[in-house]
């Protein structure tokens, strides 16, 4: 498994930016398929936005598509979500992981979880 820690979250006006960052640590980073996944309180944990091991292929949530992007840097053990035009619908903690077997959009096909960090939207 890997160590995952998230950074980069806050407060932001509706229309703002974010970029989030997940350091790993641990076993081999560019073997692993990453997400992002987030929490809104008193709703499930949901799916964002995946990306393949050598960063060839990501897939999005219909509700982030075309304003958030998935990327990583594979030198830099680091995986970032860029989220723009932000919404206050986007309020919710936001959490990494890691996936050993496939990209994917399931929660249940992922390893490793980060510990989460907070972002907030206001209107």
């Amino acid at each position: 498994q890997v160590q995952l820690v998230e950074s980069g979250g806050g407060l932001v006006q509706a229309g703002g930016s974010l970029r989030l960052s997940c350091a790993a640590s641990g076993r081999t980073f560019s073997s692993y398929a990453m997400g992002w996944f987030r929490q809104a309180p008193g709703k499930e944990r949901g799916f964002v936005a995946t990306i393949s091991s050598s960063g060839g292929s990501a897939y999005y949530a219909s509700s982030v598509r075309g304003r958030f992007t998935i990327s990583r840097d594979n030198a830099k053990n680091t995986v970032y979500l860029q989220m723009n035009s932000l919404k206050p619908e986007d309020t919710a903690v936001y959490y990494c992981a890691a996936s050993s077997s496939r990209i994917s959009v399931r929660r249940g096909d992922y390893d490793s979880w980060g510990q989460g960090t907070q972002v907030t939207v206001s209107s």
